[in-house]
């Protein structure tokens, strides 16, 4: 049987909650994505043009530091991913996470949390970091999202 992992990336603790609840609901494993610098509130502040996450997410060359690295990566062949909506696709920390692994062959399945926006560019944006891995749709979820909800979701892909 092939292993799944729920990775994420959580700011806040939302999107952090909802991977928690796909996890356990589907007998994954869980990976936090650790920024090597945590991101602060007025990092987080989308109406400053200069802060951090405006900074990074205007530069969709701009990969910011991951701190952790997955053990035995290859041991995985489905790997879903969570993340916030930012600017209408994944925060960059997340393709800087995708590109430190080899994905040939795996099946990477974006998932986000959002107030409001959609999925909008993420998975054009997040192809460029997984070549040779199978980027499936993803989808939005309400943060409040049911653990019955996300496995119903996830055994559309055969887990």
């Amino acid at each position: 049987m092939s292993k799944v992992l729920v990775t994420y990336f959580s700011a806040s603790g939302v999107t952090a909650k909802l991977a928690e609840r796909l996890a356990k609901a589907i007998g994954a494993d869980l990976y936090e994505i650790q920024p090597e610098v945590p991101y602060t509130d007025a990092d987080l502040d989308w109406m400053n043009k200069k802060s951090r996450s405006s900074v990074e997410m205007n530069d969709k060359s701009f990969r910011p530091a991951v701190a952790n690295k997955v053990e035995n990566m290859e041991q995985y062949s489905v790997i879903f991913t969570a993340f916030p909506i930012w600017w209408y696709v994944a925060p960059t920390i997340v393709n800087t996470f995708l590109e430190q692994y080899d994905l040939s062959g795996k099946t990477i399945i974006p998932l986000a949390t959002s107030g409001s926006s959609g999925m909008g560019n993420t998975n054009k944006e997040l192809a460029v970091s997984c070549p040779g891995a199978e980027l499936k749709e993803g989808k939005r979820f309400p943060a409040n999202a049911s653990a019955e909800e996300l496995k119903a979701w996830a055994e559309g892909f055969g887990i």
